[in-house]
């Protein structure tokens, strides 16, 4: 099924759709000497910021915390939402209840019962593009340098 391609507000909307509704997201982080690594990491999204949480000294937590940079995946391949992001490293005491208590309803996961050291990953993003096909391409990016652009 062939259809036009989505204007950037359509594809706005259903990036932050994703954000209100999805659960799951695609985490790519890279050691500072540049060894890649990809894991599934469930999210909550604030409207500003998403948070994620895996353990401290995991590949990602390492990478996360040294790099503080990394680019998450949202959707599937053929309408995907990829975001570059600015990392800040929580430890779990630094956050407040009430936002661990809306990750954990939200995901089904509270990183805060584990005997594993956890941190929390808060991600910022800084440019953000969303596309379906190859016709989505050329207008693909939804946020530059932090800023939406129109």
């Amino acid at each position: 099924m062939t259809t036009a391609p989505r204007s950037r507000a359509q594809r706005r909307h259903d990036t932050e759709h994703r954000l209100a509704h999805d659960v799951d997201v695609w985490v790519a982080s890279a050691s500072a000497d540049g060894l890649p690594y990809l894991v599934p990491l469930s999210f909550d999204w604030d409207g500003e910021a998403l948070l994620v949480s895996t353990p401290a000294n995991s590949p990602t937590g390492r990478n996360m915390a040294a790099t503080r940079r990394v680019r998450v995946g949202l959707g599937h391949t053929r309408d995907v939402s990829m975001i570059d992001g600015t990392v800040e490293v929580l430890e779990m005491d630094a956050l407040p209840r009430d936002r661990g208590d809306r990750f954990a309803e939200r995901t089904g996961f509270d990183p805060r019962t584990l005997t594993t050291p956890y941190r929390w990953f808060r991600i910022t993003p800084h440019r953000v593009q969303a596309w379906r096909e190859v016709d989505e391409l050329p207008d693909r990016e939804l946020m530059r340098a932090g800023h939406p652009l129109p």
